[in-house]
């Protein structure tokens, strides 16, 4: 039986990953689980993965409600600022930052979780806003085996699935980069969401030049602003045969707490449920 402390349980605090200190999570544990028992435990599981500003815990948060309501686990990773490069901001977003694989560190927190408290993970949804956004429709093209349902909210700078340009603008070099290939039939059985706010409009900062961090050639084409690329992701998905829910929160702009993850709630307990 695991030994747990009260910091382990409910809403815990911030829990180094063992396989690599530099990172961390914060979890939500239901009151269903117990560590006395003898037999292994199924739960399903929501990520949450936070944007640029990192407040993991705040992501957490936003989800126990309705983890409550479930019965299920919240997972919140927390991928630092500065990891390798002092000052970088934009590791994660993009899965592979100078060969640290940060779809295998969520993979990992995944594995250790359960091991440390002896369950199973049934089904699991994820939800990144921002920054998050741009890690969960990349890690979903990698992983879709591994997702129940996807929440994409309102990313700056997205991935086509796209042949004929190489990663991150489009998916021609996956094979080469990531040892897997797009499985667009396993793709076609993840339920998607794009979530956004009617009011998240701004062009600030959508605009990359040659000396932005991650430039290539082609960034600046699915759109003017995050509305604008989240039609562009849209229509490139239904290209592909895979049907996306669009929910537009009307007087938001670009907030990632709040009604924003009110409406993943909404549409992770449909999928749950």
């Amino acid at each position: 039986m695991p030994r747990l402390s009260v910091f382990e349980l409910d809403d815990t605090g911030l829990i180094a990953l063992q396989a690599d200190q530099r990172f961390s999570y914060a979890l939500h544990v239901p009151e269903a689980y117990r560590p006395e028992a003898e037999a292994v435990q199924a739960f399903d599981v929501i990520i949450a993965v936070h944007g640029s500003d990192r407040p993991a815990m705040g992501y957490r948060d936003g989800f126990s409600g309705l983890a409550r309501k479930l019965g299920c686990f919240v997972l919140a990773p927390l991928f630092p600022i500065g990891i390798i490069e002092p000052g970088e901001v934009d590791n994660y977003k993009f899965i592979d930052f100078r060969g640290l694989r940060y779809d295998q560190l969520l993979i990992t927190m995944m594995a250790e979780i359960e091991a440390r408290y002896r369950i199973r993970f049934r089904r699991a949804v994820m939800h990144g806003f921002s920054g998050g956004g741009q890690f969960v429709h990349r890690f979903y093209y990698l992983h879709p085996e591994r997702l129940t349902a996807v929440s994409i909210g309102a990313p700056g700078r997205i991935t086509l699935l796209d042949d004929t340009r190489p990663w991150w603008v489009g998916t021609a070099d996956v094979a080469r980069r990531f040892g897997r290939t797009i499985d667009v039939g396993r793709l076609r059985e993840v339920k998607v969401q794009l979530v956004i706010g009617a009011d998240d409009t701004d062009m600030r900062g959508m605009v990359m030049t040659e000396d932005s961090p991650g430039w290539m050639a082609g960034a600046n084409d699915a759109g003017r602003n995050r509305r604008e690329r989240l039609e562009t992701l849209r229509s490139n998905l239904a290209d592909h045969g895979i049907t996306s829910r669009l929910d537009i929160v009307p007087g938001v702009a670009h907030v990632g707490q709040g009604p924003i993850l009110d409406a993943a709630a909404v549409f992770f307990e449909e999928c749950l449920k």
